[in-house]
Order: C-alpha cells, then structure tokens, then sequence
C-alpha cells in the first residue's frame, strides 16, 4: 500500500513538471475574457500561445520571478502580430492585443484615422452596419480590412459614434511596442499611457496562434451540457489567429 502511495505521488509530479515545461517553453492555454478583441477574438474563445516565438524573460515562467532581467534567445515581433503580454503597470496582469507600432515608430490618430510614421493606415470598408459587444453594451460600429506596412491585414471596427478622432503623436521608446485591440473604441491599451502604454519587450509572453475552444457564454456556461448546442461555437474550433 506505502509503494502504491509513493508510485501515484511519483507520477503526479513527474506529470506536473512535465506540464510546467510545456507551458513555460511550448504552449500555453489563455482565455478571452473582454470584447477588446472583436471581431477577431470573441470572449469565451481559449487559444494556444506559443511561448518561443519571441524567446523567453522571466514573464515566461509562472508568476514572473525576479531571476532574470534579460531576454534570451530573442526574436523580433512583426507588426501584426496578435501578442499576450504582462501590463506594465504591475507586470502581472496578461493582456492580448495586435502590435501596431515597433520601436522608434511614430503613431497617431487623425480624424479617426490611424497614421504610422506619417502616413495613412491602408483600409476598407467591408461592413458599413454591424453590431460589436463592449462590456454590456452593444453598438453599431463600421468594419474595416486595414493593411499595416508590411502587408499584415486584418479586421477592426469603429464605433458610428463618439469614436476616438484626434490623438497626440505617439512616438515608441528604444525596445518598446505599441497594442492596440481591434475593437478600438472598447480597448484599453497602449494609447492610454497611464495605465498600459508602451510596452518592453521583456513584458511580452508569446504570440496567438489558434483558437482550440470557443463557448459562448451568453447562451450557456461550459458546465451546462444541455444547452451546448446553442453556446459552443464548433465553427471556431482550430481556427488560425490572424
């Protein structure tokens, strides 16, 4: 009986620090929990993050230890990039938004429209009505295909009204980066400087690649079998992150 106790104990921490690796240096699992991210990314959506992308600082380690302040074998992020990152205001809080600007960038909004190093963001108007989420609060927002310099395209939508138009110049610090959520009038990010701004690139986690789950919490919790036809969202299931 003292064998099997001490088997079992074995094998639940072999299991765990087989975990731990996985999630520190492979993949980690995050959930959608706001709509900053729409259309895009809808809550109730859990997706993979692969950690390596970037390389690894100690943002990529369980509860962030002060062990090491370098990044180690770094890549550098593309513009476009859907990126999880800790908020540099407690360098503990997992954000996920798209990086629009990279270092020495310089970023503005300019009667509602988004001018990087000075020139106009390329977009297109795909949808002039469209309902979008924002807390719970819905709103009619206009969808647009923008296309950033390096022919990253992607979906964002504008609120029809009280939308923002004019901003001061941003312009990126040495080793820092610049998010913006798609959902841009129900975004906290990087133009509020106060709380998010810009963000070192020690803080980023790992970039969004697929989607595994998507439930729809609206029209049922996960643990509500009966209602899973209705609120998991099937079509979602292993759908590439753009």
């Amino acid at each position: 009986m003292k064998h099997k106790i001490i088997e079992n104990i074995k094998t639940i921490f072999y299991a765990l620090i087989i975990a731990l690796i996985i999630r520190t240096f492979l993949f980690q699992p995050f959930y959608i929990p706001s709509s900053s991210m729409e259309p895009n990314l809808l809550i109730g959506d859990r997706l993979f993050v692969t950690k390596y992308s970037y390389g690894y600082s100690r943002h990529s380690i369980p509860f962030s230890p002060k062990i090491y302040n370098k990044r180690i074998f770094q890549n550098v992020p593309k513009r476009g990039d859907v990126i999880v990152f800790k908020t540099p205001a407690d360098n503990r809080t997992d954000y996920i938004k798209r990086l629009i600007g990279i270092p020495g960038d310089k970023i503005q909004f300019i009667n509602g429209e988004i001018y990087l190093n000075k020139k106009k963001i390329k977009r297109e108007i795909f949808k002039n009505t469209f309902k979008i989420n924002c807390g719970a609060n819905v709103y009619k927002i206009k969808a647009y295909t923008e296309t950033l310099p390096n022919d990253t395209t992607y979906n964002s939508v504008y609120h029809d009204s009280n939308t923002i138009v004019n901003t001061d110049l941003y312009t990126v610090p040495p080793n820092h980066y610049f998010f913006m959520g798609d959902n841009r009038d129900c975004s906290k990010d990087s133009r509020f400087l106060s709380s998010v701004g810009y963000v070192h690139f020690n803080n980023l986690v790992g970039k969004a690649q697929i989607i595994f789950f998507s439930n729809d919490t609206k029209k049922g919790n996960i643990l509500q079998f009966w209602k899973w036809h209705k609120s998991i969202r099937f079509e979602r299931f292993m759908k590439k992150i753009k």
